[in-house]
């Protein structure tokens, strides 16, 4: 028979209610016996679990006498407990102490009935009660996780504002330390578009982003999150001890939207990322204009595209990083590869143009794939250069112009240059071996 059908009577309420004291303090004596972390708990979280209990056992008191008032009872037994105790105390660790404060129960209410009746009725009250607040306190957990990750979610998008912003006080420092993020640690940064979202989900759907971050913790990775419009921007580096993968950046790649996605180049730490990022942007704004690039591309493989789209700090980089070297190296590498390029990148017609053998254009053609990264018959790298060349002859002229005799305007040597280098006393040509016969340039 049910409990309702078979109410206490009103003197075993009474013994009850004169017991309830004791029963609470049997149970937190059980409490910190049989749970060594809870008496290492401080002060004011012991007297939180303290209160939760004692008013779990009042109410237990009042729901024997209103059986239909379970759920209003066992939820009041939370609700006058501090909002941070979810917090400090784990679920796991919470329903350990229902269980002990239920064995308490199960040992010392029986004794209290008038007759075998009344406990069958006790034995089954304690058990349905704490069944019932075992689901309260899972509940309260899991409101308190909604709103301790709508709060994270807020902190991260500020972090990741005030990195793209370029903030460098303490605050962006305290708002990342808050999610767990090390400001010391190297750090990535990957631009693209948000995951596109289904019938009912917004770009910034939490399902959506906590699957970008599994897929970057199961990359050993962990990062910053932050939708910025039609843009998502995250920032990553490796969990501690995990080591650099290099596939994982692809594979969390993937997890974006449609369309590119640019890796900027690694930074520091989190104060010293803002230049990194905004690498990254402007190669994303500059991305369309390379249809075939990787899934990510470096930014500084859209140093071209950036230079097109007028980001100001692309022609420097691509005279520093190509044209510079080709200059300090000598030899006639550069006006090889302006004769070479501006020639639509036909061999002979090159050597033509500078009076050398094929095979000394083949040479130096290789040198300059060497020292650039970039091979001149590579459609990709030809273009490269070309815009390379470009920036250099473009900025200031007492910087970047060669010297100006023999050559023409364009940096081609003119036909009527006197004394034409023989391919045989030609340097270049001597060390690429004597296996290469002439052919006829």
């Amino acid at each position: 028979m049910a409990t309702e059908d078979l109410p206490v009577a009103a003197t075993t309420l009474r013994r009850l209610e004169r017991a309830a004291g004791r029963l609470a303090g049997d149970c937190l004596a059980a409490m910190e016996e049989r749970q060594p972390w809870f008496a290492r708990l401080p002060a004011d979280e012991r007297a939180s679990v303290a209160l939760v209990t004692q008013t779990g056992v009042a109410n237990f008191v009042s729901w024997l006498a209103e059986p239909a008032a379970t759920i209003r009872l066992t939820a009041e037994a939370f609700r006058i407990a501090p909002r941070d105790l979810a917090r400090r105390i784990s679920l796991r660790r919470t329903v350990e102490l229902v269980r002990i404060a239920t064995e308490v129960f199960e040992h010392q209410l029986p004794p209290l009935a008038a007759d075998d009746r009344e406990r069958r009725v006790l034995t089954e009250a304690v058990l349905r009660f704490g069944r019932e607040i075992a689901f309260a306190a899972a509940t309260v957990y899991a409101g308190a996780a909604e709103s301790r990750g709508a709060w994270d979610a807020r902190l991260e998008a500020l972090v990741v504002d005030g990195v793209v912003r370029g903030d460098t006080d303490g605050a962006l420092v305290s708002r990342a330390a808050a999610l767990g993020w090390d400001p010391d640690a190297p750090v990535r940064c990957l631009v693209g578009s948000p995951p596109t979202p289904g019938s009912n989900a917004g770009p910034e759907s939490p399902e959506l982003l906590t699957e970008l971050r599994r897929q970057a913790a199961r990359r050993g990775h962990e990062v910053l999150v932050g939708v910025q419009g039609r843009r998502l921007v995250m920032l990553l580096h490796p969990v501690r001890g995990s080591g650099e993968d290099p596939d994982a950046l692809p594979d969390i790649a993937d997890g974006f939207g449609p369309g590119p996605v640019v890796a900027g180049p690694v930074s520091p730490g989190l104060l010293r990322s803002s230049a990194a990022v905004a690498e990254a942007l402007a190669g994303l704004r500059a991305a369309p204009g390379w249809p075939s690039a990787p899934r990510p591309v470096d930014s500084d493989d859209l140093l071209p595209e950036r230079a097109l789209c007028g980001d100001p700090s692309a022609p420097a980089r691509l005279r520093t990083a190509l044209v510079e070297p080709l200059r300090a190296a000598g030899g006639e590498l550069l006006h090889t590869l302006a004769a070479y390029l501006e020639g639509g990148g036909v061999l002979e017609a090159c050597a033509r143009a500078l009076f050398v053998h094929p095979n000394t254009v083949r040479y130096r053609l290789r040198r300059i794939a060497d020292i650039t990264g970039y091979a001149p018959a590579d459609a990709r790298g030809a273009f490269v250069l070309r815009v390379a060349l470009v920036a250099d002859r473009t900025a200031e002229p007492a910087a970047t112009s060669p010297p100006p005799a023999p050559h023409g305007t364009n940096g081609v040597p003119r036909h009527d240059t006197p004394g034409p280098p023989d391919v045989r006393s030609s340097p270049e040509a001597a060390t690429i071996g004597r296996s290469l016969q002439p052919d006829g340039g």
